[in-house]
């Protein structure tokens, strides 16, 4: 059957309404933030979002919701963390992490529908999609402050990482009950 622009299958609606829910959870979860003396980096349930993201879309569809995410952000929506909008927070000292959640989304994506199905693989699958994240995150926070690439890691990413460790395990489970809820008749 040949599909139309407005003709779109069950799968696509899905996917479609799955990725606008997944970006509004984004942004609600990005309000929940605790900030830090010690770094600009603040604390945020952002990351659990878009983890979430990638354990329940197909690749595509879950970095287009990260994307969607960021392109309302950059349009001036207030869906960053403590209510940011626009270019500047993302060419600010956070822009690397939150240009990363396309990359998280789509590394869990692909690791999920690569077989990584069962709780420890989807767990492990999420923790390594946090690698993309802490990358380019500490890089740009080093470029973005002057800070050396150690500093900017020390600031930025290494306290960070037990915590999003833990989001990535919580995102694996929740993923999990949301396939299952959704399978049911």
């Amino acid at each position: 059957m040949r599909e139309g622009f407005f003709d779109m299958s069950r799968t696509a609606v899905r996917n479609l309404t799955m990725s606008a829910l997944l970006a509004a959870l984004t942004a609600v979860c990005a309000q929940i933030v605790v900030p830090l003396p010690f770094t600009p980096v603040f604390f945020s349930l952002a990351v659990l979002a878009v983890l979430l993201c990638g354990a329940l879309l197909p690749p595509r569809w879950a970095a287009g919701a990260q994307l969607c995410y960021l392109l309302l952000g950059a349009a001036g929506l207030p869906v960053f963390g403590g209510f940011g909008a626009g270019p500047g927070v993302l060419a600010g000292p956070t822009g690397g992490y939150l240009l990363s959640y396309p990359l998280m989304a789509l590394a869990a994506a692909l690791l999920v529908r690569a077989g990584w199905k069962s709780f420890p693989r989807r767990a492990a699958a999420c923790a390594l999609a946090l690698v993309p994240c802490h990358l380019l995150g500490a890089a740009w926070l080093s470029f973005s402050t002057g800070m050396t690439p150690q500093a900017a890691f020390l600031a930025g990413s290494a306290p960070f990482l037990l915590p999003d460790l833990l989001k990535a395990t919580l995102s694996a489970y929740l993923s999990l009950r949301v396939e299952r809820a959704l399978s049911r008749p």
